[in-house]
């Protein structure tokens, strides 16, 4: 049977939303126990959360005062002594957290990392996309000593509530963390704005948008929406918007149910970013723009007009 440990990132006791993305991938695996880790100085309310997410069928809580800040160059020795003690696949959401800490744990192990999965075939085989997800590839791990993965949240529904939950076991390991690496400071800013990669509705802007100024319309249209804002690259590289909320190939992947692409072209880069998203609506100019080739609904004209216009609307 498949014993499998799902890596609980968590920030501020609070367990990153797309944990119960990566129970689901799990669950996919036939016959699996599934095993939660949480990490931290004082893990219990993160712990209790996971503890509730249907599937999973304990939660490990390893509280030391070294894990306070979620350095992977900290956390990855922990989970390789973890991992060695009978798990069969280890793991973590294909956040910017999770590529941080799998490749060290993975190198630990002497495997291969599998990245992206986005659809699970069995216990070592897996669907990930390549090209820009032009292409899907199946994979085969090698099961010995396990399986190292990430997951791709855009590709998998949240798991519910559980009726009653899971055991939390407090465990302490005998592990010696580096210290070559420390802490500084942390510098994020703040916003009640649903977070991008779990928002389930966004609102994105381009570099049609002319300035960071003008951006001040989509931030309007997506608090009035209770929706996240992205941005393409090239509004990101214009010095509009900051790059954490770049959406596509190299910023995030997202699957909203409603997703706005105002003054974005479309470019393929782009697209690979929300090619799941369940609803698509385009607003630009240009009628003979890509991002309408994939767009369920389009508005040809000028978004200075249109994104008021349809902000009165709402």
């Amino acid at each position: 049977m498949s014993k499998i440990l799902i890596i609980g990132q968590q920030a501020e006791g609070k367990l990153n939303s797309g944990i119960a993305k990566v129970v689901s991938a799990a669950k996919a695996i036939i016959g699996g126990e599934i095993h939660v880790v949480v990490f931290a100085a004082d893990g219990s309310a993160a712990a209790a959360q996971a503890a509730a997410i249907d599937g999973v069928t304990k939660v490990i809580q390893i509280d030391r005062a070294e894990n306070d800040h979620g350095l992977a160059v900290i956390i990855a020795p922990q989970i390789v002594a973890l991992a060695l003690t009978g798990y069969s696949h280890v793991f973590a959401a294909g956040t910017t957290f999770g590529k941080d800490l799998l490749p060290r744990v993975a190198a630990k192990l002497g495997v291969q990392q599998v990245s992206d999965i986005m659809a699970v075939h069995g216990a070592t085989s897996f669907d990930r996309p390549i090209y820009a997800g032009n292409a899907i590839l199946t994979v085969e791990a090698p099961a010995s000593p396990c399986v190292v993965a990430t997951i791709r949240l855009a590709s998998f529904q949240a798991a519910g509530d559980a009726a009653a939950a899971a055991p939390i076991e407090k465990q302490s390991l005998d592990v010696s963390l580096p210290t070559h690496t420390r802490f500084v400071s942390l510098a994020a800013q703040k916003s009640e704005r649903p977070e991008l990669q779990s928002a389930t509705r966004v609102v994105s802007g381009g570099r049609a948008l002319a300035s960071s100024e003008n951006f001040s319309i989509i931030y309007s249209l997506a608090d009035k929406l209770k929706a996240g804002v992205g941005a393409s690259r090239a509004a990101v590289d214009s010095g509009y918007v900051p790059n954490d909320m770049q959406v596509g190939q190299t910023g995030k992947i997202i699957a909203p149910e409603l997703y706005l692409a105002i003054g974005i072209s479309g470019a393929i880069q782009h697209l690979a970013g929300i090619k799941d998203a369940r609803t698509i609506v385009a607003i630009n100019k240009d009628p003979e723009a890509p991002i309408f080739e994939v767009a369920d609904y389009g508005l040809v004209g000028d978004l200075f007009t249109l994104v008021p216009e349809l902000e009165s609307k709402v």
